[in-house]
């Protein structure tokens, strides 16, 4: 139920789902020194409402920041200027607690718009939940101007063909905590079930080695029927003497170490179809996906990410 409202929200292009408080907390409590003296910029995030702003606000001095810029996006507010109506945004920008200089934009603080390129360009780290119907774009824009980010979005961005590549290249990784719970704007709390951090920021635990307990068998790692890879179905199965392609779940992506395995694929990219296969309509509705035999059928599973691991020097 928690995936359906996050999937009905991007499609409705519902983005109106704010992040607590606690949860920033919790996320940031690991990153203090990557952002001392650093500029950061909340570029979806209202200064009077948001929760980044209150907690970058509340810790400027803990976290040594050099400034903190937030500005707001003007939904719906209106402002008639020479006959013709415009949204007006604002931002407010932060060099200490006793400086505090609030300002209106020309637009209305759209992070696409150029003037918050220009406040974009200026920072050293991007930190906010950007709209969920946008993430995509969102991503590609902090890409092209190369910024550190710490960023709110869904699991399963990592089946989006722009996102995905990205993992595979360690430009982008999952951060420690998954948010459970937002704030609709009527107060209430909505919970989504398929949501994360996602950051280029460093961390101590895609350095800390995954240790393998299980051994190899045909018969408890099947080999799947449309890719050379043997299916594995949770990280802590994954065989300590394979050294072959492996299909793990996205769950995988928590205890990745780039220094102990290598991401090759995804299954929607490199599953081959299933010719004579009674059912392959659920092929084409779900996307590409792995099989493995079910007696004399197939089994059709959840998405995998092919990992192979690296030779040890």
């Amino acid at each position: 139920m928690a995936n359906n409202s996050l999937k009905s929200a991007r499609q409705a292009k519902n983005d109106e789902f704010y992040t607590r408080f606690d949860d920033i907390q919790l996320e940031l409590n690991h990153y203090r020194n990557q952002f001392r003296g650093k500029v950061v910029y909340c570029n979806c995030d209202d200064p009077a409402e948001s929760a980044f702003a209150d907690f970058f606000k509340l810790n400027f001095d803990y976290y040594e920041l050099k400034k903190l810029i937030c500005t707001r996006y003007a939904k719906s507010d209106l402002f008639l200027q020479f006959d013709k109506v415009r949204r007006i945004g604002y931002k407010l920008e932060i060099t200490s607690k006793e400086n505090c200089v609030k300002t209106d934009l020309v637009g209305g603080g759209d992070f696409r718009s150029q003037e918050c390129i220009d406040l974009l360009q200026e920072a050293d780290i991007v930190c906010t939940n950007p709209p969920f119907s946008l993430f995509r774009e969102y991503v590609h824009q902090l890409m092209k101007y190369k910024k550190k980010f710490l960023i709110i979005g869904s699991i399963n961005a990592i089946t989006y063909k722009e996102f995905f590549p990205l993992i595979k290249e360690n430009k982008v990784w999952s951060g420690y905590t998954k948010p459970k719970q937002f704030i609709n704007p009527d107060g209430k709390i909505e919970k989504l079930g398929n949501v994360q951090w996602w950051t280029n920021l460093d961390t101590t635990k895609r350095h800390e080695e995954l240790t393998l307990y299980e051994t190899f068998t045909n018969d408890k790692y099947p080999t799947y029927t449309n890719y050379d890879a043997i299916n594995v179905d949770k990280t802590v199965e994954i065989p300590k003497d394979f050294t072959g392609k492996m299909g793990v779940p996205i769950s995988f992506l928590d205890k990745y170490n780039p220094d102990q395995f290598e991401i090759i694929g995804y299954s929607r990219e490199v599953a081959k179809p299933i010719s004579n296969f009674a059912d392959e309509g659920t092929y084409v509705q779900g996307g590409p996906a792995f099989y493995i035999p079910d007696g004399d059928k197939f089994k059709r599973l959840y998405g995998r990410i092919i990992i192979k691991r690296k030779e040890s020097e």
